[in-house]
């Protein structure tokens, strides 16, 4: 049983999807049959469905923001269940992060949709270079259009020598393995620059920090091993398949990033400082936020609610009437003496509107 039987439609797509590339391009005036035709046909392929692609890629770079703006929420998660491994405290730290994702409307396998969706293709154009043998032989059955004369010619296609079915563990021929190792070297540089310019540019300095920026700087060097390793066994046409979808992502993710970067991000300030040497070439003033400096001299004791009113004050000989008003209020008050009217004798009540009257003395 063929385990990869499901991928007979995907791999119908590409056949016809390769067929048309080539079509238009001796339409354009490329030689029929073996040629350069059906190695730009690839590239065709690549064009076309990363343009399909391109509503998933925007939805991508708003998912790999929402994972970087949310990272000082994150940490907060990770330090608070820190150290912490019962059951009750790793299911509450699921919870807090996945309702953590749902405020922010992302998750981790947003940003990877494009390429786990291009997976399918990959391998059904994998699929289909390494059937051409067979079918130009007569052994397999035809993929859409791809009968044994069409085959025939896509198989004996070459780039700088190297036959597009031509795969580097099968083949003795030194030219055609020196080809093959520079597209992988390819391939992998392509795919670390490409990680390294979204991850790296695109971030704010909160988000390169933690276990999450850890496993993505991990990742950086991983992904470039595996396709180091792995390459050896990709005929040529992947391999240029391969190379060719990572320059689009480059390209893509630049111009992205050059116009709509992640705030906080290096990309940011970098946009910003042009944006600003633009409006100086033309002439433009940027209208500087005046800063207004406080007067520096004694500190002013705050008043107390009850002067606010403006309420009179009776004039008195007492201390308070030729010194500070707030030392006499903060000052405790005694009992009056019996028979006393006010602090001093004879002086009226602080906050009295009247005068007490005076006793008449007896002759």
């Amino acid at each position: 049983m063929d385990f990869f039987a499901f991928l007979a439609p995907i791999e119908w797509v590409v056949a016809w999807i390769m067929y048309l590339c080539h079509q238009g391009l001796v339409f354009l005036g490329f030689s029929d049959g073996p040629g350069p035709a059906w190695v730009l046909s690839i590239v065709g392929l690549v064009i076309i469905i990363r343009i399909l692609l391109i509503p998933l890629f925007f939805k991508q770079i708003k998912a790999s923001r929402g994972m970087q703006m949310l990272q000082p929420e994150m940490q907060a998660i990770q330090k608070k269940y820190k150290g912490k491994t019962d059951p009750a405290s790793r299911e509450a730290m699921s919870r807090e992060t996945m309702e953590l994702y749902r405020k922010h409307g992302t998750n981790p396998f947003a940003s990877c949709m494009p390429i786990l969706l291009q997976s399918p293709i990959f391998f059904a154009l994998f699929r289909v270079l390494n059937g051409l043998v067979p079918i130009s032989n007569g052994t397999d059955n035809p993929i859409g259009p791809i009968d044994a004369s069409v085959a025939s010619d896509i198989e004996s296609s070459s780039v700088f020598g190297a036959q597009l079915s031509d795969i580097f563990l099968r083949t003795d021929d030194l030219q055609t393995r020196i080809v093959i190792g520079v597209l992988i070297l390819a391939m992998c540089a392509t795919t670390f620059f490409t990680q390294r310019q979204l991850t790296m540019k695109n971030m704010p300095k909160a988000a390169l920090e933690g276990p999450m920026a850890s496993t993505q700087k991990m990742m950086l060097y991983v992904f470039p091993f595996i396709f180091a390793v792995s390459g050896v066994n990709f005929p040529v046409g992947v391999l240029v398949y391969w190379t060719t979808t990572n320059l689009w992502s480059m390209g893509q993710q630049f111009y992205t990033i050059r116009r709509m970067p992640a705030p906080g991000s290096e990309a940011e300030r970098q946009l910003k400082e042009r944006q600003a040497r633009k409006r100086a070439a033309k002439g433009i003033v940027e209208d500087a936020t005046p800063v207004i400096e406080q007067p520096r001299g004694q500190r002013q004791q705050p008043k107390r609610k009850d002067r606010q009113k403006g309420a009179p004050r009776p004039a008195a000989s007492s201390p308070a009437a030729h010194g500070d008003d707030a030392a006499v209020e903060d000052a405790p008050v005694e009992d009056a003496a019996p028979g006393s009217t006010g602090p001093s004798s004879g002086a009226p009540a602080s906050g009295s509107s009247k005068p007490a009257p005076k006793k008449k003395k007896q002759k």
